[in-house]
């Protein structure tokens, strides 16, 4: 739209210029042909004026091409006009106008009323049939009708001049906006660039967690439960190591379940058809049976729907809690407590183990407790983690509370 404009200003102009640059030869040839056709003169007075009317044109063409200065030329056209307008008052009525149209085109400042005074002088003089009498009155009206042709002609001429000002300060202004136009596109190139990396890095992070949070845990069940088997095996017992055989082909089969989840970002089958304290007992109780450590679950407060994402949050971070309980802690006994407040949801998981320092924590190459963080930081949540050695840990997690969609809620209060 904006470069449409700027078009259809630029071609106004330049019919506008063509315009200005025949006239004065349509005007010169009108005159010319009235002359001839009403003229009473003999052939060889129409032959001067027609040698005269050759070279105004000849002059005006030699002038817009190799212009030696404004003043030359309109000197030149006056004088021409003004031999012109003896022959025959024809070229006073149309081919005078020119000098007006150059007089203020091609003067500057006050030069441009002296051409204009100068051919209103020579078309008065023409019109009325010579210079007046010496009578005051035949004076004055001279003059006065002079001073009128000049009054209108500067008046519309000041106006055009305002005219071509604004038309050029639109051009510059269009300019400007189809540069500004140019360069919000440039950046808005570069923030979809940007907004394209931040999510590339976003969906990393976001399976980096998954794999870390799901596939991650499952295999190394699979590699404990396999240990174990192995052990079983070599003091005979049979029985036990189909068992933890067992076991490791379900964490196996679930590992590849999750994987296939973690592709396609679906959320955990544990919240697709329960509530979020029933996913979060059954997980620790499926730990417990694999860690053989008891887990005491509470839940307080208004059990109500969040929002699907905070939910896989605290679901998450339960889960990596116990991990971590069942890796490092060698903890005896692990109580988890979902607590629903008005404004937030907390998690909290206890262990009774060894402990370690939290300044210490991640040096190791651990990914489980930036997992941690950077789940609640997506949820605008919070994570503290409270240890010491021989001193048991507590991880606390604290959610804002978040609507969830209509479409969740009717699956929350279905299930």
């Amino acid at each position: 739209m904006t470069s449409m404009s700027l078009t259809q200003i630029e071609r106004r102009e330049q019919q506008l210029l063509r315009l200005l640059a025949v006239a004065p030869y349509l005007l010169l040839a009108t005159s010319a042909t009235l002359s001839m056709i009403t003229g009473t003169g003999t052939w060889g007075d129409r032959l001067i004026s027609l040698g005269l009317v050759l070279l105004t044109a000849v002059w005006m063409w030699t002038m817009s091409t190799r212009r030696p200065g404004g003043a030359v030329y309109v000197t030149g056209l006056l004088v021409l006009i003004a031999l012109l307008c003896s022959r025959d008052m024809w070229f006073a009525g149309f081919f005078g106008f020119v000098g007006y149209l150059h007089s203020w085109q091609y003067l500057r400042g006050a030069w441009r009323f002296v051409g204009v005074i100068a051919t209103a002088a020579i078309s008065v003089t023409t019109f009325t049939g010579g210079l007046p009498g010496p009578a005051p009155a035949a004076i004055l009206v001279h003059v006065l009708f002079i001073v009128a042709i000049v009054a209108v002609v500067g008046l519309f001429s000041s106006i055009g001049d305002v005219t071509r000002e604004h038309s050029a300060e639109r051009k510059r202004m269009v300019a400007r906006l189809e540069e500004t136009i140019r360069e919000n596109e440039g950046l808005q190139a570069q923030l979809l660039v940007q907004a394209r990396e931040a999510g590339v890095l976003d969906e990393r992070q976001r399976i980096a967690r998954e794999i870390h949070d799901t596939i991650a845990q499952g295999l190394t069940g699979v590699i404990t439960q396999l240990h174990a088997a192995d052990r079983a095996i070599e003091v005979g017992g049979d029985g036990s190591a189909r068992r933890y055989l067992g076991i490791a082909t379900a964490l196996a089969r679930e590992s590849l379940a999750e994987a296939r989840r973690s592709v396609h970002a679906v959320g955990p089958p544990e919240l697709e058809s329960t509530r979020l304290p029933d996913a979060i007992a059954a997980a620790a109780s499926e730990w417990s049976g694999r860690q053989g450590v008891p887990v005491e679950v509470n839940t307080t407060g208004d059990v109500r729907p969040l929002h699907p994402e905070a939910e896989v949050t605290l679901l998450r971070v339960a889960q990596e809690a116990l991990t971590n309980a069942g890796k490092h802690a060698r903890a005896s006994r692990v109580g988890l407590t979902l607590s629903y407040m008005d404004d937030v949801v907390t998690l909290d998981v206890r262990d009774d183990g060894i402990g370690f320092e939290p300044a210490d924590a991640g040096r190791g190459g651990g990914f489980g407790l930036t997992s941690m963080r950077q789940r609640m930081d997506r949820v605008a949540g919070s994570l503290e983690i409270e240890s010491g050695p021989e001193q048991g840990t507590a991880v606390s997690a604290s959610i804002p509370v978040l609507a969830p969609e209509p479409s969740e809620e009717r699956r929350s209060t279905d299930a």
